[in-house]
C-alpha cells in the first residue's frame, strides 16, 4: 500500500467492505479524543486543517490516477469531519455537570456527524453533488462536521438543562 493510499484510507480503515465511511469515522474518533486529551483542541484544529488541505491535493492526484470521483475507500474526509465535530462538542463539555457527560458527548458527536454525512441536507448535498475533485470530497464532510458539532452542542445543552431542572431545583 502506498503512503498516499494509507493517508486517504486513514490507515486502511476505508478499505472495509461494509460501511467504509462509518469505519473511517470510528477509526478517527479515538485519535481525535487522544489528541484533545494529550495536546489540546488547538493541536487537533491544526491537524484537521493540515489533513484537509493535504487531503484536497492528494484526492485530486488520486482521482487523476484512478479516473473515479469520490471513491468509497477515501475516508480522510470523514477524519476531518469527525474531528471538527469533536472540537465543537468538546468546547462545551467543560460547562456540563451531568454524569457521563464525556461519554455522551463522544456518542452524540459520532451519531450527529454520521447523520449529516449520510443525509447531506442543504449546502452539504450541493457541495457533494456539484463540486468536483478533492474540494468536493472534503467540503461536504467539513460542513457535516460543523453541523454535527452544533447539533451535538444543542443536544448536550438540552440534556444539561433537563438534568438541572430535574435534580438540582426543588
Amino acid at each position: 500500500m502506498t503512503l498516499q493510499k494509507l493517508f486517504l484510507t486513514f490507515f486502511g480503515s476505508g478499505l472495509s467492505p461494509k460501511a467504509p465511511g462509518t469505519m473511517g469515522t470510528l477509526a478517527s474518533l479515538p485519535f481525535g479524543i487522544l489528541i484533545i486529551h494529550t495536546m489540546g483542541i488547538q493541536t487537533l484544529f491544526m491537524l484537521t486543517l493540515a489533513i484537509t488541505i493535504i487531503g484536497i491535493f492528494e484526492i485530486n492526484k488520486y482521482e487523476k490516477i484512478t479516473g473515479i470521483h469520490d471513491q468509497q475507500e477515501i475516508v480522510i474526509d470523514e477524519t476531518a469531519g469527525i474531528w471538527l465535530t469533536l472540537m465543537i462538542s468538546y468546547s462545551t463539555l467543560s460547562t456540563l455537570s451531568f454524569n457521563y457527560a464525556e461519554v455522551v458527548t463522544v456518542i452524540l458527536s459520532f451519531a450527529s456527524f454520521r447523520l449529516f454525512d449520510i443525509w447531506k441536507p442543504s449546502t452539504i448535498g450541493v457541495i457533494d453533488e456539484k463540486v468536483d475533485g478533492g474540494l468536493g470530497v472534503m467540503g461536504d464532510d467539513i460542513l457535516a462536521g460543523f453541523a454535527g458539532g452544533f447539533l451535538t452542542v444543542l443536544i448536550l445543552l438540552g440534556i444539561e438543562k433537563l438534568y438541572l431542572s430535574l435534580f438540582l431545583i426543588n
